[in-house]
């Protein structure tokens, strides 16, 4: 038996049950994989079911390893693996889980518009995967109606809270790690305007920039910040959509802005692309700040000295945590709320450009830790 989490003082049991499953691939119809392993001197065969039009990814490891018959699965949002932001840094925690621990894994990615994420989960969980992750808000009300057809299944949903028993709400102190990248942006820039790029303009990406502009203006109240969005809602393309990014970066530093933060997941390379193309045309050199990731160490390498910094929002934290605490057996809160102070969001060193303000982003950082500062989530 293994503990979920603690819900109202009730401990939520369940069996779990060991299988190998192969990788399948979703086209434009439903696809079976069947795949024969031997295991121990037996010999266990496993079916999966893509859905129409998604993408899946399974993977096995030995036995003999903590998570042996933990089946995780995993249901990307739009731009899935190889986003080089969100979904990426999702990933990296699953793959850190999955070489620790031994859990076997099973990734499926949405449609181009993601009408099949609520499809996903159901596929995840009619294949006896649990827990399963569904990464990014959207998932939220898919989830919900999920979670109470398999309530013996644990569901965990990053950035958004679903109020479920078998639901761990995993949620993030964007705001307070976008301060910080805030005050490098004023602290680093030559012309005295910035910029902030969002990917669709709904609240949770607010909170990024209502940080993001406290930060700046904490460390230099007369900063100019510029500020753009790619897309209202419900059109979500703005998350991955890179020629746009492109096209509203080059805007800004058209307008003067030497450095501009991206909250836009994969349309967030077009950012970098565009402050290559800046410099190399204009000889003034323009910065682009990435998120979520490391963006720095996920860029293609002829854009990494355009990555400054980037907001590290650690899904892979997340992931990974959720992961560790489901394999041990440790009860989970059902929400989670990963700030500065647990590490769950920060800034990134790679390539040494902000070396020389450190310190300043550190006093930053430890203010905000002791209560000293308070970020605004909201946009005023």
């Amino acid at each position: 038996m293994r503990t979920r989490f603690m819900r109202k003082g009730v401990y939520v049991a369940l069996m779990l049950a060991f299988a190998l499953v192969a990788a399948a691939c979703g086209g434009g119809t439903n696809e079976t994989t069947t795949s024969t392993a031997a295991t121990g001197g037996t010999e266990t065969t496993t079916t999966t079911t893509a859905a129409p039009g998604a993408s899946t990814t399974t993977t096995t490891e030995p036995a003999g390893m903590p998570g042996e018959g933990v089946k995780v699965g995993m249901a990307y949002d739009i731009g899935g693996r190889g986003d080089k932001s969100f979904n990426d840094s999702a990933a990296a925690g699953l793959d850190r889980a999955k070489e620790e621990f031994g859990i076997e894994v099973q990734e499926l990615e949405p449609t181009a518009g993601g009408e099949n994420r609520e499809e996903n989960l159901r596929l995840l969980a009619e294949g006896g995967f649990d827990p399963i992750f569904a990464i990014g808000f959207a998932f939220a009300e898919g989830v919900d109606r999920v979670a109470q057809d398999f309530p013996d299944t644990t569901f965990a949903i990053v950035d958004s809270v679903v109020e479920q028993p078998n639901v761990l709400s995993l949620v993030f102190a964007e705001h307070e790690g976008s301060a910080l990248v805030g005050a490098a942006a004023a602290l680093k820039s030559q012309t005295g305007t910035i910029g902030f790029i969002g990917g669709v303009n709904i609240g949770l990406i607010n909170k990024f920039e209502a940080g993001y502009r406290f930060g700046a203006e904490y460390v230099k109240p007369d900063i100019e910040i510029l500020s753009t969005y790619l897309t209202e809602p419900p059109d979500f393309s703005g998350f991955n959509d890179p020629a746009k990014g492109k096209e509203a970066a080059l805007a800004m530093f058209e307008q003067g802005a030497d450095v501009v933060y991206h909250a836009a997941g994969g349309s967030g390379t077009g950012l970098f692309q565009a402050a290559k193309e800046f410099t190399e045309q204009g000889g003034s050199k323009v910065w682009g700040i990435g998120v979520d990731s490391d963006q720095y160490n996920t860029v293609d390498p002829e854009l990494r000295d355009y990555v400054m910094t980037s907001m590290l929002k650690r899904v892979d934290v997340a992931v990974y945590t959720t992961i560790k605490n489901f394999v041990e057996e440790v009860p989970q809160d059902p929400i989670t709320v990963f700030d500065v102070k647990a590490d769950g969001v920060g800034y990134s060193t790679s390539g040494g450009f902000v070396d020389d303000i450190v310190p300043q982003l550190e006093e930053l950082k430890q203010k905000i830790i002791d209560g000293m500062v308070t970020v605004p989530d909201t946009l005023e």
